[in-house]
């Protein structure tokens, strides 16, 4: 998995590609944790985004926690496959899809 970072201010998007996985899942909670910490919202573009296991829902639900305490967390540009896995596991209902 590929995480390219941006930031403006204190406006942090995270694009990802690839899959996100039991393997690749640390990876995001580290850099997560580092970008968190001087971020107001928090926006993570998922249009490259292949796969999400549990594994990375358990991230994003952690972040998403960190997240609601500031200005918020964003997921954009969801494909078909991550979208119906967010769907079936009730996240579509937790999480800011756009």
């Amino acid at each position: 998995m590929t995480i390219t970072k941006s930031q403006e201010g204190k406006n942090v998007t995270l694009a990802l590609e690839g899959r996100l996985d039991t393997v690749t899942s640390p990876e995001l909670e580290a850099e997560l944790k580092q970008c968190m910490e001087g971020a107001d919202s928090l926006t993570m573009d998922f249009s490259k985004l292949e796969y999400i296991s549990s594994a990375g829902l358990r991230v994003l639900l952690s972040a998403h926690k960190t997240m609601s305490r500031k200005g918020g967390m964003t997921i954009q540009h969801v494909n078909e496959i991550v979208s119906e896995v967010f769907d079936v596991t009730g996240f579509a209902d937790i999480l800011n899809i756009q």
